[in-house]
């Protein structure tokens, strides 16, 4: 396995697997980018070719292409090493399956199973034809491994006893049941079924959700099941798909969640290769749990934005809303597709690709497009506010930014005619029930995190970095005096001269993180408007924070106008700011 590291590390630069996942910024012989794991909008993550390693100053991630794609991905190390073994065209010489650990047996396992349904499908005509029925290609079944478990008690249980696996170690992998039954034996967990292996992000079988065929449809037994959760499988720490999806959500800038099996293979075929499924997982709300990457905190580190595509029925509308509130919490921009009556999104492509290109093409913030399906509706102001209270609010609630609240207050109030007083009163008593936090934990009102800290630390510290390395050269290429001046209206005279006096004692190493940044920089003017415009929305956001908290804390009919009149007026200047940096 050494060799096989060496020979990766030879083949792949670590600024093209890092460039792979990120985009990166020549800064020199190096480059730059926004780190993937950690918050912020000025880049201080750097890749070194030379030395075949990463760093980011602001969170002290480091390491080479194996620990990168680890943390990334969320993998093992075995799991980054197949990543990068396929990437180099490095073939990994295979272990004696005796001294494999009980986890490498469970991955064994599951791969037989999936060559054992792979096999089973080629000669089931009842199971070709219901795929090819479908829309299904012979492509499609191939690149997605999909298989089929026959109608059978033992048949898989009895091909892997054959290669030498144990029941116990069946039972582990999720493939197997035994019976409750005095001196029962063992069954088969999947018969009769359509198989859609679920794969980890190095392409490992690590689970199944399998699809009963029609014709044995009972209505009993559940239409889908899905494997248990095992050693390998954690529903809250994969999406079906993502493993073929990840490459194209990092290029495209956007994840479409589609619900079902069926919904995501089609979505693939036709082109839609950044749609990843919820079917056979559970979405995770948080990013990371138990010190491992979530499922939504994988696609977020991809993207942030995503495209929310469920069935038009009641199940898919429910799920929709619970899915959105999810995303929304963790910081997500989060749109809805707004899907014909009784289709899916597996029909629409069948029907007509082109349909469900428009369809995504224009999804809006699920926000705009849950107010703007109420004001279809044309109801009286009374029944209006109440639907208000009862559909946007819990949205509202559920953004993580209390600035993001704030603009859709607003933005609620002008097309609803309800006052913001009144729409601020009603979002206190709002409980998000996805976590167990209370309601201004749930919001995250109020607080400054510690993400946001190190934002505007990171900013400062770039800012107060160039005006020391400037003042430094023999000659300047921008005006540090006129940069202590924009910096001292933002902050105020005393805090810059605190913040100031704080620096001198690192001011070497903040000075060369200037110069490693900026110095290639052809104009710095661009960089430092852009530095400045971040930092005064990263100080509006702590006051908007402030005055969002106090208005929170203040009981219903106290009064507090103020408060509301200047979280209006920080919001504005803040989408000023945000226009300026747009154009």
């Amino acid at each position: 396995m050494g060799s096989s590291v060496e020979q990766i590390k030879e083949r792949l630069s670590v600024n093209d697997v890092v460039g792979s996942y990120v985009k990166l910024e020549k800064a020199g012989s190096n480059y730059k980018a926004r780190c993937p794991f950690h918050n912020e909008k000025t880049p201080s993550f750097f890749v070194s070719p030379s030395r075949g390693s990463y760093y980011c100053f602001g969170c002290n991630a480091k390491g080479d292409i194996f620990s990168f794609v680890e943390q990334f991905e969320g993998l093992d190390f075995v799991g980054a090493l197949k990543v990068l073994a396929q990437r180099a065209g490095v073939e990994l010489v295979r272990e004696n399956p005796k001294a494999k650990s009980e986890k490498d047996r469970l991955y064994a396992v599951l791969e037989v199973a999936t060559e054992f349904f792979e096999k089973s499908f080629t000669a089931d005509t009842e199971a070709k034809e219901y795929l090819a029925k479908r829309g299904v290609k012979e492509e499609t079944v191939k690149n997605w491994r999909l298989g089929f478990a026959p109608d059978s008690w033992r048949a898989l249980y009895d091909e892997l006893v054959k290669k030498g696996f144990s029941p116990d170690e069946m039972i582990k992998a999720g493939l197997v049941k035994k019976s409750d039954k005095a001196g029962g034996g063992f069954y088969d967990m999947f018969r009769g079924r359509v198989m859609f292996p679920i794969f980890d992000s190095s392409e490992r079988v690590i689970g199944f959700s399998a699809r009963i065929l029609p014709r044995l449809d009972d209505g009993k037994t559940g239409k889908y099941i899905n494997s248990p959760e095992t050693a390998l499988f954690n529903k809250s720490r994969v999406l079906y798909g993502l493993n073929k999806a990840k490459f194209d959500i990092r290029k495209r800038d956007y994840s479409i969640m589609v619900e079902g099996q069926m919904d995501l293979v089609m979505s693939h075929q036709a082109g839609f290769t950044n749609t990843v499924a919820v079917s056979g997982t559970a979405l995770s709300s948080d990013t990371v749990s138990d010190g491992a990457v979530t499922n939504l905190g994988l696609a977020q580190r991809l993207s942030n934005n995503i495209i929310l595509a469920f069935d038009s029925d009641e199940a898919g509308f429910k799920a929709s809303g619970r899915n959105a509130k999810i995303a929304l919490s963790l910081g997500m921009d989060v749109k809805v597709a707004k899907m014909p009556k009784d289709d899916d999104p597996a029909d629409i492509i069948l029907r007509d690709s082109e349909e469900w290109k428009m369809i995504i093409k224009n999804s809006k913030h699920v926000i705009d497009f849950s107010l703007e399906t109420l004001l279809e509706k044309n109801l009286e102001s009374r029944k209006l506010g109440m639907e208000v209270q009862a559909l946007i609010l819990p949205y509202i609630k559920a953004l993580k930014s209390a600035i993001d609240q704030s603009h859709f207050v607003t933005k609620v109030s002008k097309a609803t005619a309800i006052k913001e007083e009144a729409l601020w009163a009603e979002l206190k008593k709002v409980v998000v029930p996805e976590t167990s936090a209370t309601p201004m934990e749930q919001s995250g009102v109020g607080k400054t995190s510690s993400t946001d800290m190190n934002k505007r630390s990171a900013i400062l510290k770039k800012l107060l970095g160039i005006i020391l390395w400037q003042e430094g050269e023999a000659k300047s290429t921008i005006d540090p005096k006129a940069l202590r001046i924009n910096l001292q209206e933002i902050l105020g005279p005393e805090r810059f001269n605190e913040l100031f006096a704080s620096t001198l004692p690192t001011k070497n190493d903040i000075v060369f993180e200037a110069e490693m940044s900026f110095q290639h920089a052809s104009n710095l003017e661009p960089e430092i408007s852009e530095l400045l415009i971040n930092l005064e929305i990263e100080t509006i956001d702590v006051k908007l924070s402030d005055a969002i908290k106090r208005v929170y804390d203040t009981k219903v009919g106290e009064g507090n106008s103020d408060d509301i009149t200047l979280v209006h007026k920080l919001s504005v200047r803040r989408e000023e700011l945000k226009n300026r940096r747009r154009g």
